[in-house]
């Protein structure tokens, strides 16, 4: 048996970005060419997308878990890494995207309509995008940042321009079966409904969509039964029509009643601003047009039923229509009816203006700082929390394992102005600064030089302020001078008694006499 499903919960996340490649050129006679690393390709975005050929969410349920594909890494000769191919991920057209909390995202209507449920990562730089006039070789690169990841809630909302409603085994899914093609489940046991039903219909010149939901009762916005978990369905409907069982075989139930239940629980449901007119304002769903259809006249007793009520229903102001979803009496007025309102929506959304509010552009001010610092505490110790989306996606970009790198993110800091922040708020050397909310990444802080690594000499990879530098004591100078006066003294003494014994003689003299007997020897050998 198919499943129907309209509510999902999905964990998104974008691809991460490939890092950055280390690499030095080289060829015959360039053994040192220059750096040449490519940069790293983005990470992939994951993307809903309305596909016409999609009716339900079934699809997630059982794999609500979906990443995007991870960029490459970069490789040297300037190459790049390949970027992470997009998840498409196909909705029915009608679903609404929204975060935990009820926040509406997005409202997917029409064929086509896209929205970027996880933005993928950035790729990080090379060597070679990292060199510059002061730093010629770069001995680090940059690190790909994590897409992002989040959980979003889809709900369908199926796209019907008329909306049956009432209770259950009122024959709701028998005029949509007599009025159109569908061919939704119809048994004489009520609940057979179980799923929203749609149906195309064709009064005159005008096409329109009626649907209906499972039966609803009374007490259903308490959770009693089904209908009012899928309504919805109807909330982008421009009218409902009441269906009234007018051959009830309960002796408690009369259409008067049913239709007093049915619009108490119609004004119980809330309309989230997911479904918004061309003004910006939503109608409650008791408050839009109504049109009564008195069902299952062609039964004697719903005959009696039906002509004992209307007049009632007529002085309230609803227009009442006869019907019968076996004889198709009365069926042809209802979907004129139907139509009417129909198109009479559709002039109002043509003809009103979209409300649309005017954008405040609030552009950052020439000397406003691209981060904030916030002082705490911890422990009873002074803490600095450096936050920005520069600061936090630059320590993402860094290769901590590597002192030049470090020394970048260092001058990138310092050059924005996050030190001389910390002089003016009171920081001291060895306060603990974290950049990032939560744990972050956590530095005892130690003022760098003004100057950056690039002025200073030394091995690619390394950062000499980065080096751990302690200057000796006099007592240390005193005992190293001492140790290399020994030394040396040493060293004389050696050279004095090699003297005396002879031994520097041997070598001009020595080498004279024993010339001719090296010479023969080494012929014989050669021979």
């Amino acid at each position: 048996m198919a499943s129907f499903v309209d509510r999902v919960v999905l964990h998104v996340s974008g691809g991460t970005g490939g890092h950055g490649c280390v690499s030095v050129h080289r060829e015959k006679f360039k053994p040192l060419g220059g750096p040449d690393g490519g940069n790293g390709g983005d990470g992939g975005d994951v993307i809903l997308r309305v596909d016409h050929q999609t009716t339900t969410l079934l699809d997630y349920p059982h794999a609500p878990h979906r990443h995007a594909t991870n960029g490459g890494s970069g490789m040297g000769d300037w190459r790049g890494g390949k970027s992470g191919e997009t998840l498409v991920l196909s909705v029915p057209d009608g679903t609404v995207v929204k975060t935990k909390d009820g926040e509406v995202l997005a409202d997917l209507v029409g064929e086509g309509t896209e929205f970027v449920a996880a933005a993928g990562g950035q790729g990080g730089l090379g060597n070679a995008a990292l060199s510059s006039q002061k730093r010629k070789a770069p001995g680090f690169a940059l690190l790909g940042i994590p897409g992002d990841e989040r959980d979003v809630v889809l709900e369908l909302k199926s796209i019907a321009d008329i909306a049956l409603v009432g209770f259950p085994s009122a024959g709701k899914s028998s005029l949509i079966a007599a009025m159109s093609a569908a061919r939704p489940k119809i048994a004489d046991y009520p609940f057979t409904t179980l799923v929203p039903n749609l149906g195309v219909v064709e009064a005159g010149s005008t096409r329109f969509t009626i649907a209906d939901v499972p039966g609803l009762i009374e007490g259903a916005s308490e959770g009693r039964g089904l209908g009012h978990n899928f309504l919805r369905h109807v909330e982008r409907c421009a009218a409902l029509v009441h269906v009234l069982d007018c051959a009830a075989l309960e002796t408690d139930r009369d259409p008067l009643n049913d239709l007093a239940i049915i619009e108490r629980e119609l004004e119980k449901y809330s309309v989230d601003m997911s479904f918004a007119g061309p003004d910006g304002d939503v109608v409650p769903l008791n408050e839009r047009p109504r049109l009564v259809a008195l069902n299952k006249v062609d039964v004697p007793d719903g005959k009696d039923m039906a002509g004992f009520v209307r007049a009632d229903l007529e002085e309230r102001g609803y227009r009442v229509f006869e019907v019968s979803a076996s004889s198709h009496a009365g069926l042809r007025q209802l979907g004129f009816a139907m139509a009417e309102i129909v198109e009479q929506a559709r002039a109002a959304v043509a003809a009103t203006p979209p409300k649309v509010e005017a954008p405040v552009l609030r552009p950052r001010g020439v000397n406003a700082a691209p981060f904030r610092i916030r002082h705490e505490e911890k422990d009873a110790l002074p803490l600095f929390r450096v936050l920005g989306e520069k600061p936090e996606r630059w320590v993402q970009q860094t290769d901590f394992t590597n002192d030049e790198a470090v020394g970048y993110l260092a001058d990138r800091l310092a050059k924005v102005g996050v030190e001389e922040e910390l002089f003016r708020i009171g920081a001291k050397p060895g306060d603990t600064v974290v950049i990032g909310e939560g744990d972050g990444v956590v530095f005892d802080w130690e003022p760098t030089m003004m100057g950056g690594a690039e002025l200073l000499a030394g091995p690619r990879g390394t950062d000499l302020r980065l080096a751990e530098y302690v200057r000796p004591t006099r007592e240390q100078k005193r005992e190293e001078y001492q140790a290399r006066k020994d030394a040396k003294a040493a060293a004389r003494a050696e050279l004095e008694a090699d003297r005396k014994a002879g031994v520097w003689t041997e070598s001009v003299q020595d080498r004279k006499r024993t010339a001719p007997a090296r010479q023969e020897a080494d012929s014989e050998s050669q021979g």
